[in-house]
């Protein structure tokens, strides 16, 4: 049963970012990339490898500004290689290299600790049609292997860390190395990208478009968006990415906001005309690739081959996952707070991938051939299961308030089954009376009848009224903001971004 709320204090509108960006980034040495742009490189990758409406002659050159890296060099006891393609997709700290003004800008401030901030294993199916995406979390607790640190020169037996610190004592080769050994997953490409590559791809895409059921505030980055579709600029694109402080989630809940926004990516990327249209995906690939870091195996070659394979490739084709967890404040001395795995559980999530399966089951009831159309369900911020509604039929059409019942209890809502007839049957407009306690219920009912009228009634109770109106014509599916998982905590691309 929901709890009483007070209503959601309305959030400032996005302030517009300065196209400025400050200097061009410093290529010299991998573990000074800057952190928050490479969070989403699974997403901007993707971007780039659906190209298969571009030409050979376009993708010629695109790779001589890739900044090449050897994380395989000398690896001995690697997994098996299984089907399919496997990505590893990292962001580093390196906020020294920021000037001053974008430190500003977007909150930046700290010290820089020359670590991976976000991990991301991608695995693009041998049919290529489906890529998943899972989520490793940086304060995972690991294991190095025997290793000489990077910096120091100094040799090290195994030992624990946090996942991010691998980067720090060994570079990519120690991260490739730790994360194979973690996983058992063969990583077959290596990529890092930086900060400010981030924000001009998403500015030379157009933007992307996010949507959020709840006002999002966080007063460390500057977020602040109302609820609603919003169109982010690369520097608010920047902000919505690493916040974590919206919610009690705090990282957790930042990567799920990470894959919304690579979900959204991958939409704009195939439908809004990017892939199709030469200047504008040679634009967003130069971009990008102007600061990648990539193993030597990985150019445009590689990209124009899984471009073509992709040319189909949608929000749908998408899933993603975190690691399940199994202690997130697992104590190591030394160390501090780590977040430890569900072994079992990441044991079979990672077979799964190795197998190349799927990691999301086929939604019950589809069709796997012409599948039919239907309107995309809204995210609202209250699950429907939870709201009880009562509705009224405030107009003389006959069956009226059965209809309504019946179409809100389709899409979740826990109706009472009994409508019956209100005081007045002349009501114009469908009215949505609630106790001004439940008010985020109410919101999401009204979700579900766009055009009705919110009228608050103190004492009311839990019980949301719904009078009829002669303006009624369809119930909009609604389904929460964070849908149900499965057991491996996944959701497909469909799932999270905006309904069009």
């Amino acid at each position: 049963m929901p709890q009483p709320h007070r209503p959601t204090r309305p959030a400032r509108p996005p302030r517009p970012q300065r196209a400025r960006r400050g200097g061009a980034p410093d290529r010299r040495r991998g573990k000074d990339r800057p952190r928050w742009g490479v969070r989403l490189a699974a997403g901007l990758a993707v971007a780039v490898l659906g190209s298969g409406a571009i030409g050979h002659a376009v993708m010629t050159g695109l790779d001589t500004g890739i900044e090449r890296v050897d994380p395989f060099k000398d690896m001995k006891n690697r997994p098996q290689a299984g089907h399919g393609l496997n990505f590893l997709l990292v962001g580093t700290d390196g906020r020294d290299k920021i000037t001053p003004a974008d430190k500003s800008a977007y909150r930046l401030g700290g010290a820089p600790c020359h670590c991976t901030d976000t991990v991301m294993l991608v695995h693009l199916s041998a049919d290529r049609e489906r890529a998943s995406v899972v989520s490793l979390p940086r304060d995972s607790y690991a294991e190095l292997p025997e290793h000489r640190d990077e910096s120091s020169g100094k040799q090290h037996g195994p030992h624990p860390v946090k996942l991010n610190a691998a980067y720090a004592e060994g570079g990519p080769q120690l991260t490739v190395r730790t994360v194979e050994h973690m996983t058992r997953v063969k990583i077959d490409h290596y990529l890092e990208v930086d900060f400010a590559s981030f924000m001009k791809t998403v500015d030379a895409m157009g933007g992307v478009e996010i949507c959020t059921a709840k006002a999002l505030h966080d007063q460390n980055t500057g977020l602040d968006l109302l609820p609603g579709s919003h169109r982010l600029s690369g520097g608010q694109a920047l902000q919505y990415v690493r916040s974590r402080h919206v919610d009690g989630a705090a990282d957790l809940g930042r990567m799920q906001r990470q894959q919304r926004f690579v979900a959204a990516l991958i939409k704009q990327a195939t439908g809004g005309g990017v892939l199709l249209n030469p200047v504008k995906f040679k634009e967003v690939s130069s971009t990008l690739l102007g600061s990648v870091r990539a193993d030597r195996g990985f150019g445009s070659e590689q990209m124009l081959t899984l471009g073509q394979a992709l040319r189909d490739f949608t929000p749908s084709s998408s899933e993603f996952a975190s690691v399940p967890i199994g202690n997130p404040s697992y104590a190591v001395k030394g160390i501090g707070s780590t977040v430890k795995w569900d072994e079992p559980k990441a044991s079979k999530l990672f077979e799964a991938l190795r197998l190349d399966r799927p990691l999301a089951p086929a939604a019950p009831g589809r069709q796997s051939a012409s599948p039919p159309q239907r309107q995309p369900a809204v995210p609202v911020d209250v699950p429907p299961g939870q709201i009880r509604v009562q509705v009224e039929n405030g107009t003389r059409i006959d069956g009226l308030g059965g209809r309504v019942d019946t179409a809100l209890r389709a899409t979740g809502f826990d109706t009472t089954r009994s409508p019956g007839n209100g005081a007045s049957r002349d009501v114009k407009r469908t009215v949505i009376a609630y106790d001004p306690r439940w008010d985020r219920s109410a919101r999401t009912v009204s979700t579900a009848l766009p055009g009705s009228e919110l009228r608050a009634v103190a004492g009311q109770g839990r019980t949301v009224l719904v009078i009829a109106g002669a303006d009624y014509r369809k119930v909009v599916p609604v389904r929460p903001e964070d849908p149900h998982q499965g057991r491996f905590g996944v959701v497909t691309g469909d799932q999270v971004i905006c309904g069009t």
